[in-house]
């Protein structure tokens, strides 16, 4: 993307710039071009650089400047700034912006915007702070936007546009076509049509492909297909995401406990979910915070993964305390100190490679009672065969390196088992958890490590104890 923009305030010479870099980054000759003139007040300047940007690349390029300029930059540009842009930003990147703007302010921006892009903007404000905005909004957008929030956390009814088109099943192709054409009120994107009755029940659905191919006489409730794959409002946005996967959906109505017709979501809306749920299970799977963003303070990126570290220091003691065990043996044969380390990060390694497929297995329904046993059993082979693999490979480099048979023999037994036990517990572990409804995202790391490090050392160094008979 090319812009022609003056150099400076100063300057009448113009310069071809591109807003992003060879690797896609924004440049940082346009970073440095937006800092001079909102340093310098200079509302004209500010709107020839970023007044024509879309939305995910003015959301870019506000997270790469200083704080300080972020709520600037959104003041200098005024009516050009389009508040979707929010939509685009890191949570405290944004709060930190709400946070700096009038509650007026904010209410005039996303009185403009789609109730799930209002609602997304909202939900992460305090209470106070979101009565505030809404007090500011007309009272259908108030009621509007409230009944969303009334909605749990990271459910359908959170992620839902509440605009869509219904029509009664008695109208005629030619009065819905006419509806569309003249009604003031429409959503901007839409891709059927919902039928309704008189309750607001919802009936069945006609794809905009269909409504186009029929005579304007016919009845709208003779080309209506059944209401397929009708989303209930209080649905896990999880479980939403995979069905618009499962089903290649483009949208799907939402409906409350009444089946009454509440909103719609479409796939756009569903590619933000994925991500998300891609991102706290990545997360997760690391011990850190599920809302963990790049532009965290120091203290919220401490506090998000504080807890996590302190278990897995429970855990590391417990492999020492394992190791305590056996420290007559260690005294009188340095090389066990040596070797100990190597069993017990392959297993470490071997378990979190089961354990991150079978997270993502169970997370997918890929992973159910119709085949545990045999992935199970398929995963359990794969260990043993590694470790047997590997068992003669380190055999080989220990015997060779310590001129010692009998520890290239110790440590190839010790592989064995080690591998043997990673690739039962990367997979025991996620499914046993699942079981007990914890997300096994959260918590399969930290046990994984724990029974690779605590069978690796007990089996290596045990079997040094029977096997030479220290002790």
């Amino acid at each position: 993307m090319a812009e022609t923009l003056p150099v400076d305030a100063a300057d009448s010479e113009p310069v071809d710039l591109e807003f992003r870099d060879e690797d896609g980054y924004v440049s940082r000759e346009f970073v440095a071009l937006v800092e001079q003139a909102v340093e310098a007040e200079d509302a004209e300047s500010t709107c020839a650089l970023a007044g024509d940007l879309h939305e995910a690349d003015l959301g870019d390029l506000i997270e790469t400047l200083h704080a300080d300029d972020q709520a600037k930059l959104i003041r200098l540009l005024g009516d050009a700034f389009d508040f979707t842009v929010l939509t685009e930003l890191d949570d405290s990147v944004r709060a930190r912006i709400l946070g700096e703007m009038p509650a007026s302010d904010v209410a005039e921006g996303i009185g403009d915007l789609d109730s799930d892009d209002a609602v997304y903007i909202l939900e992460d404000l305090d209470q106070a702070d979101q009565e505030a905005i809404l007090q500011e909004l007309k009272q259908s957008d108030r009621l509007q936007l409230r009944r969303a929030l009334d909605y749990p956390e990271e459910t359908a009814g959170r992620r839902m546009q509440s605009d869509f088109v219904a029509v009664p099943p008695f109208w005629t192709i030619g009065q819905t076509i006419d509806y569309l054409r003249e009604s003031d009120s429409l959503p901007d994107d839409f891709y059927q049509i919902y039928v309704i009755d008189p309750g607001f029940r919802l009936m069945g659905t006609v794809a905009l492909d269909k409504l186009l191919r029929t005579g304007r006489s016919d009845p709208i409730s003779g080309i209506m297909g059944e209401p397929v794959h009708a989303i209930q409002a209080t649905e896990d946005q999880e479980e939403v995401a995979m069905t618009f996967e499962r089903y290649n959906l483009i949208s799907a109505a939402v409906v409350d406990e009444a089946d009454r017709l509440v909103g719609v979501l479409t796939v756009d809306d569903i590619v933000d979910v994925i991500q998300a749920e891609a991102e706290e299970d990545i997360f997760a799977l690391a011990g850190v915070g599920g809302d963990a963003e790049i532009s965290d303070s120091v203290v919220e990126t401490v506090r998000g993964r504080f807890v996590w570290l302190v278990v897995n220091l429970g855990t590391a003691v417990l492999a020492s305390l394992v190791i305590g065990l056996f420290d007559a043996t260690i005294q009188q044969m340095v090389a066990l100190a040596v070797l100990m380390p190597i069993v017990a990060s392959m297993g470490g390694n071997a378990g979190t490679q089961t354990m991150t497929v079978a997270v993502r297995a169970l997370a997918t329904r890929d992973l159910g009672s119709f085949n545990t046993m045999r992935i199970i059993m398929r995963e359990t082979a794969v260990g043993f065969i590694n470790g047997v693999l590997f068992a003669v490979l380190m055999g080989l480099v220990a015997g060779l390196w310590f001129s010692d048979a009998n520890l290239g023999g110790l440590i190839a037994a010790a592989m064995v088992i080690n591998m043997l036990a990673a690739g039962m517990a990367g997979i025991l572990i996620p499914i046993m958890l699942d079981k007990l409804n914890i997300d096994p995202a959260v918590a399969s790391s930290v046990f994984v490590t724990t029974v690779t490090d605590v069978v690796g050392f007990f089996a290596f160094l045990g079997l040094a104890t029977w096997w030479f008979g220290f002790g």
